[in-house]
């Protein structure tokens, strides 16, 4: 008597960072398959993200990418915060020195205004769900300090300037991609969301 295999299940991720798809899907449930938004058909151009929340915009991303594909879409926000600039980047890092800045031209922006300081900072990641009426998200963050000079060729983002509390000193950036995914704000959320069942996700019942 043999068994079935486990049934696998088509889904979105709702995002056009192709960073991001490479962090976020080797480490989910083999039972979801994941396409992108461009394997997956989409035609809705710029993803929207205008919410003044990590949740807010990783809930707009997904529900457009469920909308866009009537596949179960999963999306993500993140960026970083330093409390002593009110919070900046924050919900504007992918954008802080302009709509169409660089990851360059965002840290450069940094750099000017931390004028020489190091602060403490912290990266959020959430990731948010929708399939149908089906909506959740889980959040995951990192807590360090920014420094007022880049280091480290790896990475992206303001990974050049973060350098985690729990690390050995080294930037995000002058990690590998294996020691930055171990205690990344990225790692957090994608381990709470690995423990939603696929019955709370929607993908089956009972």
């Amino acid at each position: 008597m043999t068994s079935s295999a486990p049934e696998v299940f088509t889904c979105v991720l709702a995002t056009q960072n192709a960073h991001k798809i490479d962090e976020i899907a080797p480490h989910l449930s083999s039972s979801l398959q994941w396409l992108t938004l461009k394997q997956a058909n989409w035609t809705g151009g710029v993803l929207r993200e205008d919410a003044d929340t990590f949740e807010g915009n990783a809930l707009l991303k997904a529900a457009q990418g469920y909308q866009g594909t009537m596949l179960p879409a999963l999306a993500d926000d993140s960026g970083l915060v330093v409390p002593d600039l009110d919070g900046a980047p924050g919900v504007l890092s992918a954008r802080y020195a302009g709509e169409q800045a660089t990851d360059a031209e965002n840290r450069a922006k940094l750099l000017e205004v931390l004028a020489g300081r190091e602060l403490p900072a912290y990266f959020v990641c959430v990731l948010a769900w929708v399939w149908g009426e089906v909506h959740h998200t889980v959040r995951g963050e990192v807590h360090g300090k920014v420094v007022p000079r880049e280091q480290g060729n790896f990475g992206f983002g303001y990974d050049a300037l973060f350098i985690p509390n729990d690390g050995d000193g080294r930037t995000f950036a002058e990690m590998l991609p294996h020691e930055k995914q171990a205690m990344s704000h990225r790692a957090a959320a994608l381990a709470a969301f690995r423990k939603l069942s696929l019955n709370q996700l929607g993908l089956v019942v009972g």
